[in-house]
């Protein structure tokens, strides 16, 4: 899946990167997890570089925000902020409502 531009308000912009895991503890549970970064333009040595490495950029790349992991859509959410560059409670939700949107909306997927 391709990273998803937000903006949020008229000054905060983000790209919110899907990635997956599978748990098995009994059963299968499938957990969302998005990965958020500030875009503000140009951070020379720290572009986005699609998925595969994402865990390593998380350590080095100073936009990044932390994660929001969906564990029941539409009702449990978790959001781990990254020290000192979190996101507000309201930018949390207004996050959350335009993953839910993407995630309910196949169509988007596509672009």
């Amino acid at each position: 899946m391709k990273p998803i531009n937000i903006n949020i308000g008229t000054d905060l912009h983000l790209l919110v990167v899907p990635d997956s895991e599978a748990h098995m503890d009994g059963h299968p549970v499938l957990t969302y997890i998005y990965d958020i970064f500030r875009v503000e333009g140009n951070v020379p040595g720290h572009t986005i570089i699609e998925n595969n490495l994402i865990a390593a950029q998380k350590q080095t790349n100073p936009n990044y925000m932390g994660h929001i992991t969906f564990e029941q859509p539409g009702k449990l959410f978790t959001y781990t902020a990254e020290e000192g560059n979190a996101l507000t409670s309201g930018e949390v939700e207004q996050v959350i409502e335009e993953i839910s949107h993407f995630r309910d909306t196949p169509r988007l997927w596509a672009i």
